[in-house]
């Protein structure tokens, strides 16, 4: 049973932002807990402008500061195959959750959901969706690092109630 896999994706508007820093916190906590054999991780935008593009520089900025890696990823649009191929998809805000679902096929093997359903850290607040921080300051991108960290633990963590081979 322990070849089974999960697989998840996270998805913003241009898949620069906060979707790339979703896909390298994740894929962080994926491989502090040994579990890189058992979850694979990607991310995708909505929108075309970047296709091809490394992360906004800031995002970059704000992760590297807390030991997260997004040089080797590249913004991709979401596609068809997606909702087959992922289990998961992550969506950042409701614009993203409604353009997502429009996508879907009516056969879709992914659960999609809002990212901020599994943060303890929005539950408390009453956020949610994950802010966008391309138009914003500095700060706007350490503060979705946050959210993101958080998030993701969360995520991680359900997981892990779902799948008894992910406690092993």
């Amino acid at each position: 049973m322990k070849n089974i896999r999960v697989s998840v994706l996270f998805v913003c508007l241009g898949n620069i932002c906060r979707s790339p820093t979703a896909h390298a916190v994740f894929r962080q906590l994926v491989d502090d807990e040994n579990l890189n054999e058992f979850i694979t991780v990607d991310s995708a935008g909505t929108g075309d402008w970047h296709i091809g593009c490394p992360p906004d520089k800031r995002s970059s900025e704000a992760a590297s500061q807390r030991g997260y890696d997004l040089s080797d990823l590249r913004a991709r649009l979401v596609t068809r195959e997606d909702f087959y191929l992922f289990n998961h998809i992550l969506v950042m805000d409701k614009k993203n959750f409604t353009d997502v679902t429009a996508l879907a096929p009516n056969d879709l093997k992914a659960k999609i959901s809002l990212f901020l359903d599994y943060s303890l850290m929005a539950k408390e607040s009453g956020l949610l969706e994950v802010p966008d921080p391309y138009y914003g300051g500095d700060d706007g991108f350490d503060r979705v690092l946050s959210m993101i960290e958080d998030g993701s633990r969360g995520f991680l963590s359900s997981l892990k109630n779902e799948h008894e081979f992910l406690r092993d």
